[in-house]
């Protein structure tokens, strides 16, 4: 995939390291009549640390495919007249709404970024070390102790973005759904008459009355056995756990219509069975292909929030089918 404005990643691993605390000082001021002078070494600062926030103007983790590295400040040594040195600058990393971050090596979960501006700390900086004049006690009173800062935290992490969407258009390759997307939004998805034309996911905002918007993920077609990854399989699905309504997006001129809803259905609850009790909708699309006056295929859909028919291209029923996303998406 080449590096621009279009493209999209949904994952990378990138490796940061948090600061290294500054170590203490074991100055000594002068002053008459004191040993030494007596202590005046003052604290290192703390390392800074790695922290991921979550920004919802970007969409995509493509920067951190493209660099590895990232780390944060280290601490300043403590200095004489118990001064503490500076603390190390900590380093933020970006990310969009909906990334999950793990550590690479466990496996373990350490935070999601779901909501704007949403922190999560992904490797504390080191403590500063503790200058000389920590250490005065009764019997010692110009001690050379002193401490060096605490290491910083080396983490390799696994971003993994799943897409926040209000609605997500599922269906075989070549349904219609990118279709759809323009139509309704000022999103540009690729549109061809070949099968696999989505190969990523694109998201459009659809402008509703009301100053009302609905935000829609038009999602990679999903074949039989996706969720046990073929295809595009667990990276396509992933990108379905996080929308509020579904869209199934069937065109009229499939073999069998009952067939792909009930396959489409199949595949997301063998995925995931919560995934069928998010709110859905049927759009019966590319109904400019049927005769004047037929009436659209007849599917069963039980629990649907409605099963309506669109065609982008002659631009019917689309104001219908934004609506009834957004109602399903409010559910």
């Amino acid at each position: 995939m080449g590096k621009g404005p279009s493209a999209f990643v949904d994952n990378a691993v990138i490796e940061v390291e948090s600061g290294t605390g500054g170590s203490g000082s074991d100055a000594f001021r002068r002053e008459k009549g004191v040993p030494r002078g007596g202590p005046a070494g003052g604290d290192g600062g703390r390392g800074g640390d790695v922290v991921l926030v979550g920004d919802p103007s970007l969409s995509s983790l493509l920067d951190y495919r493209y660099r590895r590295h990232y780390r944060a400040g280290r601490g300043g040594h403590g200095e004489g007249r118990n001064r503490t040195g500076r603390d190390g600058a900590d380093r933020t990393l970006r990310v969009p709404l909906g990334t999950a971050v793990f550590d690479d090596d466990s496996g373990r979960l350490l935070g999601e970024l779901t909501e704007a501006g949403q922190e999560v700390v992904v490797a504390k900086g080191g403590r500063g070390g503790r200058g000389n004049v920590r250490f005065v006690t009764a019997s010692r009173q110009a001690p050379r102790r002193w401490e060096p800062g605490g290491e910083g935290a080396k983490l390799t992490l696994c971003l993994q973005l799943s897409l926040m969407a209000d609605a997500g258009l599922v269906g075989e390759p070549n349904a219609g759904k990118s279709t759809f997307l323009s139509a309704t939004t000022k999103a540009r998805p690729k549109v061809a008459d070949y099968a696999f034309t989505t190969l990523t996911p694109h998201l459009g905002v659809s402008e509703l009355p009301g100053f009302r918007s609905l935000v829609m993920a038009d999602l990679p077609g999903l074949i039989e056995g996706a969720h046990v990854n073929r295809g595009l399989g667990h990276r396509f699905l992933r990108h379905v756990e996080r929308t509020r309504a579904l869209a199934f997006v069937i065109p009229v001129d499939v073999e069998d219509p009952q067939q792909s809803l009930d396959g489409l259905r199949r595949e997301l609850e063998a995925y995931s069975p919560a995934l069928l009790s998010v709110p859905w909708v049927v759009l019966m699309t590319k109904t400019d292909l049927l005769a004047p006056g037929m009436p659209l295929p007849e599917v069963r859909a039980q629990g649907a929030a409605a099963v309506l028919g669109v065609s982008s291209v002659a631009r019917r029923g689309l104001a219908e089918a934004v609506e009834a996303l957004w109602t399903a998406s409010r559910a």
